[in-house]
């Protein structure tokens, strides 16, 4: 009588990687969760079972999900300062620099709002995640007090508070698109990039 012999068992091996190729695969697999998920539905359970790697893996790289989200966000920050420096002539026609701008910040948005708004999610409760927020928001308000002071030195914009002004602006903008572009559906790219190029454009050089 044939005696049935049952088969090896096999068991799933990870693939070895380097620490620079595992804290990689854990940040494309949280971005790639938060473009569809909000950020409250993100969990470490969540992020690792997209991975090859194993859930105590996770905190080798990372102290939590902010920290996580934080380092999701580094390469966009630095497109995001790629559009800032559109300002940096500062000379020239004021109002085609705000359509630049605009439309630079509206086309980042576009493609990583859903991140961007896990970012400003995850600096509502964790005091580290709102420091570094506010240092990226700053930094825009910084650039654009400086653009209005030397269109008011060149007499392009006048009677404005640049500080101020530019607070109000850049907090506007990122409520806007935050609102808009941080979660599905989406609406039309070009609509949201002209009504903000309209609201600048007329606040710094009038309803020309």
């Amino acid at each position: 009588m044939a005696i049935d012999v049952p088969a090896p068992v096999t068991t799933r091996r990870r693939r070895r990687r380097s620490p620079e190729e595992a804290e990689q695969e854990i940040i494309a697999a949280a971005e790639a969760l938060l473009r569809e998920r909000p950020f409250r539905e993100l969990t470490v359970d969540e992020v690792m079972r997209r991975t090859d790697l194993s859930r105590p893996s996770f905190y080798v790289y990372f102290r939590d999900r902010h920290h996580l989200v934080l380092r999701v966000v580094e390469h966009i920050g630095g497109e995001l300062f790629t559009v800032s420096d559109r300002w940096e002539p500062g000379d020239g026609d004021g109002r085609a620099l705000v359509r630049a701008a605009t439309a630079g910040i509206v086309a980042i948005f576009a493609q990583h709002g859903p991140v961007l708004r896990a970012l400003a999610d995850a600096a509502a409760d964790d005091p580290y995640v709102e420091r570094a927020y506010h240092r990226l928001v700053q930094s825009f308000i910084d650039v654009t007090a400086s653009h209005i002071r030397r269109d008011m030195a060149a007499g392009r914009v006048h009677g404005l508070d640049p500080v101020e002004t530019a607070t109000a602006l850049v907090w506007m903008i990122e409520r806007y698109l935050t609102v808009t572009l941080g979660r599905g559906p989406h609406r039309e790219h070009q609509a949201i990039a002209e009504t903000l190029e309209t609201i600048w454009s007329r606040v710094l050089y009038g309803a020309a």
